[in-house]
């Protein structure tokens, strides 16, 4: 579903990551981990053609990546609308039934229908008359998932989806999230920095940090001696009850030559 090979992305005079290779699988599910300034968030908008790459090449279901790929449904981090947004929460589910038409959006027959479909699959149908500004967070994202269905993508890209959610919006996001994976085989790269919610559902692992990449499972990935080489710098992986805890990692990304480690590989 998505081919990356020998990626390289540079900002100004830094490398952010390069010899990448990527194949994801209909239906697999990889989390993309790292510090602040890793270039993750980078990556998603290079696989959604916005962000054009220093070297190599994406393809997603064997077409080279471009702008407004209706098989790739883009699920951004919450981020709150103003209380005073007149939009109804159906209409804002609307602009991703309609939005890859040109001109002004004008319904079509069956939109209507397929809004409740959305609505109801996103768990919304409840509030699909209330006006967005005034839902809270945890809705408000319920309904972007709903805008990133629309088309049925074979991929979704979900940057921090889960940032500023309570623990059963976080849950509730996440299962919608999987059921997608599960009933229509879309493939998922999702963007995190916080692995307990979604890690069991997770089947592989992306992390980057200081240039460098790892790729595996999450019992290869997330253990102390392998975090400890990707970063240069002692960190440790302690286990809380279910919940993993990383303890170490700088909050930002480390600008420093990894010039002499060799980049990516599997952990």
């Amino acid at each position: 579903m998505l081919e990356i090979s020998g990626a390289a992305l540079h900002r100004g005079d830094r490398e952010l990551w390069s010899g990448l290779d990527l194949t994801v699988e209909p239906g697999e599910f990889i989390a993309v981990l790292g510090p602040s300034g890793s270039g993750k968030t980078t990556l998603l908008r290079s696989i959604l053609g916005l962000q054009p790459l220093s070297s190599g090449t994406i393809a997603v279901a064997g077409e080279p990546v471009h702008r407004g790929n209706a098989r790739i449904g883009y699920i951004p981090q919450q981020r709150s609308l103003a209380p005073d947004t007149s939009m109804r929460a159906r209409d804002l589910v609307a602009l991703g039934v309609q939005g890859s038409r040109f001109g002004f959006p004008v319904p079509h027959r069956g939109d209507r229908a397929k809004v409740d479909r959305l609505l109801e699959a996103v768990g919304a149908a409840h509030f699909a008359d209330r006006r967005v500004g005034l839902l809270s967070g945890g809705e408000q994202q319920r309904l972007r998932v709903g805008q990133a269905l629309a088309d049925e993508p074979s991929l979704l890209l979900c940057d921090e989806p889960l940032s500023n959610l309570d623990l059963a919006n976080q849950v509730g996001v996440t299962d919608i999230i999987d059921r997608q994976r599960r009933e229509r085989k879309a493939a998922v790269l999702f963007v995190t920095h916080d692995i307990n919610p979604i890690l069991n559902r997770v089947d592989r692992i992306l992390y980057i940090a200081g240039g460098r990449f790892l790729l595996g499972t999450p019992e290869e990935v997330l253990q102390t001696r392998v975090l400890t080489d990707l970063y240069g710098t002692p960190v440790f992986v302690l286990r809380a009850g279910d919940r993993l805890v990383v303890v170490g990692v700088p909050d930002a990304e480390p600008h420093h030559d990894h010039g002499d480690h060799e980049h990516g590989g599997d952990a």
